[in-house]
């Protein structure tokens, strides 16, 4: 998808309610039309990204996906690419969007280093008590479904992904965690430790 083409969905999409020129039908073809073409380029027509560095969204909640668009939009959460597609979005696009990748089932790859991912599971399952780490099923639940509404879905997430948000929570670069749980939890886990459990999550279905 080139730039051109970019803009004119975007502006497509953001000229047509504004004006309320559109039918609800007509709205959800743009929709459809910017979530096979524009959010497909990262995240795949489905919500399967090609791509370990992107995360998977197929499946996720419906609630999580919205926040995060809104949180981009607002700048909470900081990507440049996010940023300059979700400025142009309005709520009611967020929403549709949310909505539509949520209804995809995830297709996942599974972990590859299973030496790793055994020693992700032990932290997963039970943290890890010196440090006061609490286990990530806990919140996540065990076959890392979450909970709608309150906690982002995880099973089958690219590790490659994963890690780079634990980091990213580890070092205060991504603050739009809920009260800071996930920026105090990431603090206390060692690079090793973030991967082991990146890695054991990948594996989970």
């Amino acid at each position: 998808m080139n730039k051109l083409s970019l803009t004119n969905i975007l502006n497509s999409v953001t000229v047509c309610m504004v004006a309320g020129l559109c039918s609800a039908e007509n709205h959800n073809l743009e929709i459809e039309a910017l979530a096979t073409t524009v959010c497909a380029a990262c995240h795949g027509k489905d919500g399967n990204s090609p791509i370990a560095l992107n995360p998977i969204i197929a499946q996720q909640h419906e609630g999580y996906i919205l926040k995060q668009l809104k949180n981009f939009k607002s700048g909470d959460r900081q990507n440049a690419l996010m940023l300059g597609i979700a400025s142009s979005l309005t709520d009611d696009d967020m929403a549709k969007l949310a909505l539509y990748f949520s209804k995809f089932k995830a297709k996942t790859t599974g972990a590859s280093n299973s030496t790793l991912a055994e020693r992700g599971e032990k932290i997963y399952r039970a943290g890890i008590e010196e440090k006061n780490v609490p286990a990530c099923g806990s919140c996540h639940l065990p076959n890392g479904a979450g909970i709608p509404g309150q906690i982002p879905r995880l099973a089958g997430q690219y590790s490659q992904y994963t890690t780079t948000q634990l980091e990213s929570f580890k070092t205060g670069l991504r603050k739009n965690d809920v009260n800071s749980v996930m920026r105090t939890i990431a603090s206390r886990l060692t690079k090793e430790e973030i991967s082991s459990v990146a890695e054991f999550i990948s594996g989970l279905q």
